[in-house]
């Protein structure tokens, strides 16, 4: 059921909750933070940059990354209210940590891994990219939020992550030092860690301007780190808004024991991105691209067998949210072809589980875009400001419907929609050209072959009348729209005629149109390893969110096929919540090779899918019903 939010009454609750002292405090004429409607407001003795407070440090942490025998420090620049010192007014923090605040690698795709060889295979050597300039940012690293919050009475903090700028340590990817880092930073906030005025010196900085509450936030690996920090359960950390997050290295470079390379980034892998974020003390790097990039990166990422291992395990926040207890306001694209959906999917279903305060707001685009400031102004409000606002009792979900302005999203009392229901759907023998997707099985529809062609993109396999390169199977137009609302799945009997093949799946709207309009033609994708067939043999499988979303963590090994052999997949595609237009067709397209995202083997594997055997189930809101009146 849709919901609007009333937050007509939020200025007198925001007022009510002034305390006499700071009543007192503005008749005297000091300034202090305002509210209205339930949100954080531009105060005017805030607004005048040239009073601003901004100045350096680097945070004493709790490890020592890069093995020198010395506690690593981070690099951190703070932008304030004046008063801060001239009234001695205490502020609440916004936070931002990055690895890219100090530079990024220029060496290009030449230095990605060739994804040009069979599946299962040892890759052909890639060479590192060139290193990356030193600079020094004194004393601000970046401006971003600055704007946006310090003349609402924030303070705006940055960090360098480990590794990178000014920061000491070895970048490592999703180890832990990514989180026990911004950790640090916010027991240094809380006046539980030690701040210096130089990297080496020994006069301390203390945050007697800060209240101890932070809130964080960021777009894509500035997303993963709020995420990363809160799970080490650091006190002071009251709220979190990541956006497009990184939630499992795993899952971002791998899809189901398969490898899968992040959309418009073929041939990156983890090793790669250690290098592109590899900005640090160049003394150092020498000691860190051998101990953390050649001999736990590489060494241990798989580029192979693409299975799940210790490795991956430890670099998975989903592993890692027992400690977590910061608010938690997640935002993605359903059309992230970069870091998918069911990164933000996943976390949010289980953090509802767990009773944690959360949230999601969901847009039809792509990689980053987060909530109306309006949204995220009033969690902040709320968790690290203190202010009852009734934000906890507003709608769970937003999303932004097809068309619509992403400043105004359609509220949901959840995600996925609370009336959507499982619905299987199953395959009509004329996949070549056109078989049928229909919602009774239909015996002896036999089996039907395609043959793999990486060169041949999936949007050109989804546009053509007829391929031998694809089997696609659609449903009939549909005579009124259908409402898709979490997680498709698919359950596949297919044999290869090789030991080892990709395996793709898209979900499409047809007829595939020249449209640029991202909704137009992709409904969502799924990736799976046909070796991985013992482990992808049902749902027990897979993580469990609170809603059914899973997520592949199978400790198993895939091991080659026999060709000829059938075996038999169950996996998820990426989830989404997208309204298919009256007049199109939902279509299945299963292939092999998928350009865009997998390695690109020589053509000829052949893939032979026994229809009979193999269905489709759809999240449809208001169940069989609504799909059956509207394909009927």
């Amino acid at each position: 059921m849709m919901h609007s939010i009333n937050t007509s009454w939020l200025f007198l609750t925001a007022a009510l909750c002034l305390s006499t002292t700071d009543a007192l405090a503005q008749r005297r004429g000091k300034a202090k933070q305002e509210f209205a409607d339930g949100q954080a407001v531009i105060v005017d003795a805030f607004s005048e940059s040239k009073d601003w407070i901004q100045h350096d440090l680097w945070v004493e942490t709790e490890f020592d990354s890069d093995g020198d025998g010395a506690l690593d420090r981070v690099h951190v620049d703070v932008t304030r209210p004046g008063q801060t010192d001239s009234q001695d007014l205490r502020v609440h923090v916004i936070y931002e940590t990055s690895p890219y605040f100090s530079g990024t690698s220029g060496g290009g795709k030449s230095y990605f891994w060739n994804p040009s060889h069979e599946v299962g295979v040892t890759p052909p050597e890639r060479n590192s990219a060139p290193p990356i300039k030193h600079q020094s940012k004194r004393p601000l690293m970046s401006r971003s939020q600055i704007k946006t919050w310090v003349p609402r009475g924030f303070a705006v903090v940055h960090s360098a992550s480990p590794g990178t700028g000014l920061s000491q340590g070895c970048p490592t990817v999703g180890g832990a030092n990514e989180a026990l880092a911004p950790k640090a930073v916010i027991d240094w906030l809380n006046g539980r860690a030690r701040g210096f005025t130089e990297v080496d010196g020994e006069e301390e900085v203390k945050a007697y301007w800060c209240t101890g509450k932070v809130g964080m936030t960021g777009t894509s690996y500035n997303g993963t780190l709020p995420l990363a920090a809160a799970t080490t359960g650091v006190d002071g950390l009251e709220a979190i808004i990541p956006i497009a997050p990184n939630t499992s290295y795993y899952h971002y470079y791998r899809a189901n024991g398969l490898v899968r390379h992040p959309g418009g980034w073929m041939g990156e892998d983890i090793d790669v991105l250690y290098d592109f974020i590899n900005s640090g003390n160049p003394d150092m790097r020498e000691t860190c691209n051998c101990d953390v990039r050649d001999d736990i990166l590489m060494a241990k990422h798989d580029r192979e067998a693409g299975d799940y291992n210790e490795f991956w395990a430890g670099r998975d926040y989903g592993n890692q949210l027992g400690s977590l207890k910061a608010a938690t306001f997640l935002a993605h694209g359903f059309n992230d072809w970069n870091v998918m959906p069911n990164h933000s999917v996943r976390i949010y279903q289980t953090l509802q589980a767990k009773g944690v305060p959360s949230r999601v707001f969901f847009h039809q685009g792509g990689h980053g875009g987060g909530p109306p400031m309006e949204q995220m102004n009033r969690w902040f409000t709320r968790y690290v400001c203190g202010v009852k606002n009734g934000v906890e009792k507003d709608p769970r979900s937003l999303i932004v419907r097809e068309g619509a302005k992403r400043s105004e999203p359609t509220a949901y009392a959840n995600y996925p929609h609370p009336e959507a229901e499982d619905v299987t759907v199953f395959l009509g023998k004329g996949g070549q050209d056109s078989g049928t997707l229909v919602m009774r099985s239909a015996r002896n529809q036999g089996s039907e072959t395609l043959v793999d062609d990486a060169s041949v993109s999936g949007a050109k396999l989804a546009a053509a009348e007829t391929s031998i390169h694809r089997l696609l199977y659609a449903t009939k137009p549909l005579k009124r729209p259908v409402h898709l609302s979490g997680t498709a799945r698919i359950k596949l009997r297919v044999a290869s005629s090789k030991s080892a093949a990709n395996l793709s799946v898209w979900l499409v709207s047809l007829p595939w149109t020249d449209s640029r309009s991202i909704n137009d033609n992709i409904i969502t994708r799924g990736w799976a390893d046909p070796q991985n067939h013992a482990s992808l043999a049902g749902p027990c499988v897979f993580e469990e969110g609170a809603e059914g979303s899973r997520y592949y963590v199978s400790p198993e090994q895939g091991a080659p096929l026999t060709p000829g052999e059938a075996v038999t997949l169950f996996f998820d595609l990426e989830p989404d919540d997208q309204i298919i237009p009256e007049g199109a067709s939902i279509g299945l397209m299963i292939f092999s090779s998928d350009r865009d995202f997998t390695l690109w083997p020589e053509p000829g594997t052949e893939l032979t899918v026994d229809l009979t055997a193999s269905h489709l189930h759809l999240p449809v809101v208001g169940g069989y019903s609504a799909l059956s009146r509207a394909i009927k």
